[in-house]
């Protein structure tokens, strides 16, 4: 699944994506919206991402057999270290098995933990 065609737009993403898959992202997508509501939907390094008070705050991204969620930052493995450790791969990176429940408190936790740290520091201009 290449996860780092040109996209314009999420939803365009998520199109291209084989139904499994696009199932699973659909409902993170809702997540992080439900969870940021005034996070600014975007396509970065050609995958979903969310900005918040002007910063990156999460991104996303399908592959074949699991999706990801980015980044896992200094502040996450604090507030999360026990929640996070079955998931993490790599030093900023959570991976879940679309074959799996999908952890919908773990995500919203990660995204509100995102929302945070963003907002802690001062909003950056566009």
């Amino acid at each position: 699944m290449p996860a780092m065609k040109k996209h314009k737009t999420v939803a365009d993403f998520l199109k291209a994506q084989p139904p499994k898959a696009r199932k699973v992202l659909s409902a993170v997508r809702a997540l992080i919206k439900k969870a940021a509501p005034d996070a600014e939907e975007v396509i970065s390094y050609g995958i979903p991402g969310y900005k918040m008070n002007g910063r990156t705050g999460v991104f996303f991204s399908g592959w074949a057999e699991h999706f990801s969620l980015y980044p896992v930052t200094d502040g996450v493995r604090a507030a999360m270290a026990k929640q996070i450790a079955p998931y993490q791969s790599g030093k900023g990176t959570l991976k879940f098995s679309y074959d799996e429940k999908l952890p919908t408190k773990l995500i919203t936790l990660f995204v509100k933990v995102r929302h945070a740290e963003a907002h802690l520091l001062p909003t950056r201009k566009k």
